[in-house]
């Protein structure tokens, strides 16, 4: 089974390079005349991926549904790390690259977490913390 994680996006180019740079992912998939794969796909691990499609173009899965608006986190995404180094790094690359840090690093009765939201408002939290 593949799955695919999918998240509303404003601007393409901009989410394409938020992406490369803040987390290191790298586009998979066919280029279209823009340089960027089409649909915009990321892999994150065996049998899943991250794909960003505009807003203008979510609307036809939701039918009645509203999408959450701009702002407000229905999921949270999350990057498992081994160091607090390495928690410190998403965060300093993720701000760099245009996100939003929501929570600085720091230590948690959990583990040590920080957060962000990247340009078009998804939050994800960097942690050290103990999967379950």
């Amino acid at each position: 089974m593949q799955t695919i994680i999918t998240l509303p996006i404003e601007e393409r180019a901009r989410a394409h390079r938020f992406y490369i740079d803040a987390l290191g992912l790298e586009p998979v998939g066919e280029h279209a005349k823009d340089g960027m794969p089409e649909p915009l796909q990321f892999k994150l691990g065996d049998g899943v991926s991250l794909m960003l499609i505009p807003r203008t173009g979510f609307d036809w899965v939701l039918g009645e549904q509203p999408a959450a608006k701009a702002g407000l986190s229905e999921c949270l995404l999350q990057c498992s790390c081994d160091e607090d180094d390495e928690v410190d790094g998403i965060i300093e690359r993720a701000e760099n690259a245009g996100a939003t840090v929501v929570l600085r690093p720091e230590k948690k009765s959990w583990g040590y977490t920080g957060s962000f939201t990247d340009p078009d408002g998804h939050l994800w939290i960097a942690t050290n913390a103990e999967p379950w």
